[in-house]
């Protein structure tokens, strides 16, 4: 049996992708920065009735020593790590102008660092397997800019330049490493957007609707798979067309 590690993956984008990993026979790291995350939901349970295996592995994925430790953990719980999808990640959303220092420093630390953090240290146990494949959770503002984001913009641009080099560094051990930049996608943030926000952005997005967490987990199922083998270094945009 294979195995995934999925950051941040007690509810939203993660929990889905965790989910549709499992569909796919994966046994599942769940990852978030406590255990009282999975208290309210399912998704453990979910998953485990697929017939695969499941742990959650609390640690927060911004410091390198923590990382280090979860990965030991998982690899002494599944015995390889084949698939690593980083998708933590927070917003502290303001114009730059109002947004502090902390806020800023925190996104990046949270959103950018902990995938340096990942995949340095899973690509040590990958490229002893000679294969596997990572997935990286960029943005679309990442690509475009967003006002009153521009910590979490500079945090998803560099995922973009992180997935590019690391797929140029990884490609001959026949390992891949891929992005998706989601848009307007339902999940409990863009619940507390006020209803002026969400016709702004539906205004702007060709399918007149939002992404669903399911739809980005349905693209990280084909990265994730042998199908995608000859897929490396790209940054797939889900975003019902909104940069057309």
């Amino acid at each position: 049996m294979s195995c995934a590690i999925v950051t941040g993956s007690a509810r939203g984008i993660g929990a889905a992708i965790a989910l549709r990993l499992a569909k796919d026979g994966f046994d599942i790291a769940f990852n978030d920065i406590s255990e009282k995350a999975f208290e309210d939901n399912d998704i453990v349970d979910r998953v485990r009735a697929l017939g695969v295996q499941a742990e959650v592995f609390v640690c927060d994925v911004s410091r390198f020593d923590k990382c280090e430790e979860m990965v030991k953990a998982v690899r002494e719980r599944f015995g390889s790590i084949d698939v690593l999808v980083n998708n933590a990640g927070i917003t502290r959303d303001n114009l730059m102008a109002r947004m502090t220092e902390a806020d800023y420093d925190l996104v990046i630390s949270v959103n950018q660092k902990s995938v340096f953090n990942m995949m340095k240290i899973v690509t040590d146990v990958m490229r002893k397997q000679r294969h596997g494949h990572i997935i990286n959770l960029a943005s679309v503002v990442g690509v475009y800019g967003n006002p009153g984001q521009v910590n979490y913009s500079a945090s998803k641009a560099a995922i973009i330049g992180m997935t590019k080099t690391v797929a140029k560094e990884l490609g001959s051990r026949n390992i891949t490493c891929n992005a998706v930049a989601p848009g307007f996608i339902h999940t409990p943030m863009t619940d507390k957007l006020t209803e002026e926000q969400r016709n702004a952005m539906l205004s702007r997005i060709a399918m007149k609707r939002y992404g669903e967490p399911e739809e980005i987990a349905g693209v990280v199922s084909f990265l994730a798979s042998e199908d995608s083998s000859y897929v490396t270094g790209q940054v797939i945009e889900i975003a019902g067309g909104l940069s057309i």
